[in-house]
């Protein structure tokens, strides 16, 4: 399995932050947007990932992350220069996919949460592409997943996971789960994927290739109950209630959230020796500290 982080855009609705930055460059809290779905590939056991970005861009991603061999990693990078949607992410990357399963994720989405492993080693033993869902307050801004019955927050499991319908930001949506920017595909979706018309905005939809993989019965929902959380950082507000959401948590319990260095050395991706040259490469700050103390033990 391959990765693909999408981490274009214009950034508009962060302006003027994202003026002269990427937005998935911009903190939140102690580290880059980015890190927390790259967090997530290492969570997921993957070892070669694909960033995409804007051309104006790539160079910072590839100051900050390089080739990824410092984290056990092979990080690729390619461009989408034009909003052309989520699913034009799958048509980029087709060579670098080389007909392997696929986790696509949005670079500006923040999934946090015990048993978060669980759900990724279910989709990625599935022979089917996975979508996850999530209640919200205000389902009319994202794609909206409608399922067999009503959902009972307290209680996921009695949730029938059928799915009934896909709408993309619904006027009138007919269920509060949201659908994640978080995607496990088999490799067939990329054909899919460059079959699909823009939309009335312009963009290639994902949720139009979700709905071709729910007619053809290849698409497998999961639900993020009370305990999970998913955050979009797309806009101000959302930015700066990640970071201090990051913030509590990071305080209260004393360790770091989407530390990349410390994911790969749990995870076997780095070693001891490997470490040790990673913290060395950083300059004194809380950072490298918090690092030590993860070699120390």
């Amino acid at each position: 399995m391959k990765g693909i982080i999408l981490a274009g855009g214009t950034g508009s609705r962060l302006y003027p932050c994202s003026a002269a930055i990427s937005k998935h460059l911009l903190p939140v809290y102690d580290k880059p947007l980015i890190y927390y779905p790259l967090s997530v590939m290492l969570i997921a056991d993957i070892k070669e990932v694909l960033i995409i970005c804007n051309s104006e861009f790539i160079e910072s991603y590839k100051a900050l992350l390089r080739d990824g061999e410092h984290l056990g990693l092979k990080i690729s990078y390619a461009t989408q220069d034009k909003a052309n949607g989520i699913a034009e992410a799958l048509i980029i990357g087709e060579e670098f996919l080389n007909k392997e399963k696929i986790l696509l994720i949005l670079g500006d989405n923040i999934f946090y949460g015990q048993f978060f492993k669980d759900f990724i080693n279910k989709a990625k033993t599935n022979n089917y592409s996975t979508i996850f869902a999530y209640q919200v307050r205000d389902p009319e801004n994202y794609g909206v997943v409608e399922l067999q019955s009503n959902p009972d927050s307290f209680n996921l499991n009695k949730i029938k996971k059928k799915i009934v319908s896909l709408v993309e930001k619904p006027s009138k949506p007919k269920s509060n789960f949201a659908i994640t920017g978080m995607y496990f595909y088999e490799n067939e979706v990329i054909k899919i994927a460059k079959t699909l018309k823009p939309s009335k905005r312009g963009e290639i939809e994902i949720t139009d290739l979700n709905k071709i993989l729910f007619k053809k019965n290849k698409l497998n929902v999961e639900i993020f109950g009370r305990g999970f959380c998913w955050l979009d950082a797309g806009t101000p507000d959302n930015l700066l209630e990640a970071s201090m959401f990051i913030q509590a948590i990071e305080k209260r319990q004393g360790f770091k959230i989407a530390c990349l260095e410390e994911i790969a050395f749990r995870n076997g991706f780095i070693n001891r020796q490997q470490l040790k040259k990673n913290i060395h490469r950083i300059k004194k700050c809380e950072y490298r500290d918090y690092l030590q103390k993860i070699l120390n033990e």
